[in-house]
């Protein structure tokens, strides 16, 4: 297996690793068709074997603090995009994208990283073993169907709002979690990169 920079040839292979890597997970509907750019300098790094994108990482990093990172109290990097192809997990390929992502971050002069990710147990535990701290947390919500009555209305003549995907950020995530049927905890993590 080799750990290299993205280049352009590998968008495919880096879209089905992805959708793959996701499928069984909180974010199985988040499908993109075609990979994301960055306005900030950025880390994108994929792991192929036998030319097969198996494993991927995008960190868009700050060159001004909080230009990116929310988390963070100092330069940081973002984590967007971090992904194994289910028949490669368990490898330690995750592990091996964030270290090289780490060291090319120290080599840029950024010292923290910020991730955030939905409420699958095994992907919050991977964070935490890698370094990781929870600093916070708000819901993913999906409205749909009946739900949407009195919640969401259109003010457009004849157009019918079918679904709605909201943040909620308030004192009562209770409530919100009871009344929808689809409400993920979306958490924020950062990680002090090691200097030495």
């Amino acid at each position: 297996m080799n750990i290299r920079p993205y280049q352009t040839k590998d968008e495919e292979g880096w879209l089905r690793c992805r959708v793959l890597a996701f499928l069984h997970t909180a974010y199985y509907d988040d499908v993109y068709q075609k990979k994301p750019t960055y306005e900030n300098p950025s880390i994108e790094l994929v792991a192929v074997e036998n030319g097969q994108v198996v494993g991927l990482i995008d960190v868009e990093y700050e060159t001004e603090i909080r230009t990116v990172c929310a988390a963070c109290s100092s330069l940081g990097g973002m984590i967007w995009h971090m992904a194994v192809h289910p028949d490669f997990q368990r490898r330690g390929i995750g592990r091996q994208l964030l270290t090289e992502a780490e060291k090319r971050l120290k080599a840029n002069s950024i010292v923290q990283m910020e991730a955030y990710t939905r409420d699958d147990a095994w992907v919050n535990n991977w964070y935490r073993k890698n370094g990781f701290h929870e600093k916070s947390d708000y819901l993913h919500v999906w409205i749909e169907g009946s739900e949407l009555q009195g919640v969401i209305e259109s003010t457009a003549e004849h157009l019918k709002p079918q679904i709605c995907f909201a943040h909620y950020t308030g004192m009562h995530p209770d409530r919100i979690k009871t009344k929808f049927s689809r409400v993920h905890e979306c958490r924020c993590y950062r990680k002090n990169i090691e200097t030495k």
